[in-house]
């Protein structure tokens, strides 16, 4: 089966710029064209247009860590569509990797088949560079790298140190956990990546980086700083949020239901309003990864009612398909709030890309911390994770546009 040709896109031609009434409105979609297509908020278009009517951009500042351009020039790496590549993927085996967590270790209980491994993603109008593990590593001598977030960026975090730790001696490095914070040491390198159990970014009741299954999910307002104090001094930040279930304000300690999107835009403003007070931008960078898809209603894409993820072991073809779990009105707020940032926020748009990858989750092939009872037993359709994502697999790829925009932006 082929994977999907191409990515939904978006396009606009900007026309000479006029102080008119649409000129607001005009705005506003080149800050939601930029979130879609993953650009450094510091770099919105000018007004202003060439004389072929192309839109002129400011001059970009280089940002910290930049080496250069991508090859083929700026390109939308977010866009494209997924190449089957046996001889170059996967980029590591899951058994030579041991700080995999069980529930993520596929084949370790499984799983039969290893085709989700061999996919790369081609973007349409350039290539990706390679991975280069060293380069990551010099650039990481004497800084903190750390991932922030929910148990999707502990996926992306331990894909990192995957994909880096075969490069260090094993006297010369190390993991620890401490609470909520993990800590990979390269000690040669004076070098750490860290992920930070942090699910909303505000204090909430799901803090517990191990037991934080609730029914209904609360987070503080204005509660950055709980977390906020652990992530100072860090050079490269990256952070993901989501699920959203409501607020309490502590000052009248009444629980307020809040929308998704409204939940999600205090978060947003809680954290862009902490990294413009914390973060140098000349010296450090701040990156935040797009909502995870998850795969668990298979009539989403034109499937049996009643089924999800389990026994897919193909992509989605249609390269229109966005589930119906991933809100474009989050991605909005997304573009709204950091339109706003004063620092620049690298955007990754990993969303439609891995909405493609129904055949990529965990499923049924993983550690079940709970004995399965005779009636899931019977129904794996029951029980399969159809969020979480094998490693190796997709998100080694969330790591190389990682790794794209780190160094070329």
């Amino acid at each position: 089966m082929k994977p999907p040709f191409s990515s939904p896109t978006s396009s606009s031609v900007l026309r000479k710029a006029r102080f008119s009434p649409y000129l607001f409105t005009l705005l506003a979609f080149i800050v939601f064209v930029a979130v879609l297509y993953g650009e450094d908020f510091s770099c919105i278009v000018e007004l202003g247009s060439e004389s072929d009517g192309r839109p002129i951009e400011k001059r970009r500042e280089k940002l910290p860590f930049a080496i250069g351009e991508i090859e083929g020039g700026r390109c939308d790496v977010f866009s494209g569509m997924w190449v089957r590549d046996e001889s170059n993927r996967p980029l590591y085996e899951e058994s030579e990797c041991p700080y995999i967590q069980p529930q993520l270790t596929c084949q370790e209980h499984g799983r039969p088949e290893k085709e989700y491994q061999f996919w790369r993603w081609k973007p349409h109008d350039c290539s990706l560079p390679n991975f280069n593990a060293t380069l990551m590593l010099e650039t990481l001598r004497g800084k903190r790298m750390m991932f922030v977030g929910d148990s999707l960026n502990r996926g992306q975090y331990v894909s990192m140190v995957c994909l880096l730790h075969s490069l260090i001696p094993e006297d010369a490095k190390s993991m620890e956990t401490f609470d909520s914070l993990t800590i990979f040491t390269a000690k040669e390198y004076n070098a750490t990546i860290e992920f930070y159990w942090a699910p909303f970014l505000l204090e909430s009741n799901s803090d517990d980086a191990v037991i934080h299954r609730v029914s209904d999910r609360i987070v503080r307002k204005g509660s950055i700083n709980k977390h906020g104090k652990y992530w100072k001094g860090v050079d490269i930040l990256v952070f993901n949020t989501y699920l959203w279930r409501g607020s309490f304000d502590d000052e009248v300690k009444d629980i307020v239901e809040k929308t998704t999107e409204d939940a999600f835009r205090m978060a947003m403003k809680s954290m862009l309003k902490w990294v413009e007070k914390n973060m140098d931008p000349k010296k450090t960078r701040v990156f935040f990864t797009s909502m995870s898809p998850s795969h668990a209603k298979s009539i989403d894409w034109g499937g049996e009612a009643g089924k999800n993820c389990y026994n897919e072991t193909t992509m989605i073809e249609d390269p229109t398909y966005w589930g119906s779990d991933c809100r474009k009105s989050v991605m909005e707020v997304i573009g709204e709030v950091f339109s706003k940032s004063k620092v620049p926020i690298t955007f990754l748009n990993i969303t439609q890309l891995s909405s493609y990858r129904r055949d990529a989750h965990t499923s049924i092939y993983k550690k079940q911390w709970s004995p399965l009872t005779p009636e899931q037993l019977a129904n794996p359709v029951s029980y399969a994770d159809c969020v979480h994502w094998c490693l190796p697999g997709l998100q080694d790829t969330w790591n190389e546009l990682l790794f794209t925009k780190l160094f070329y932006p």
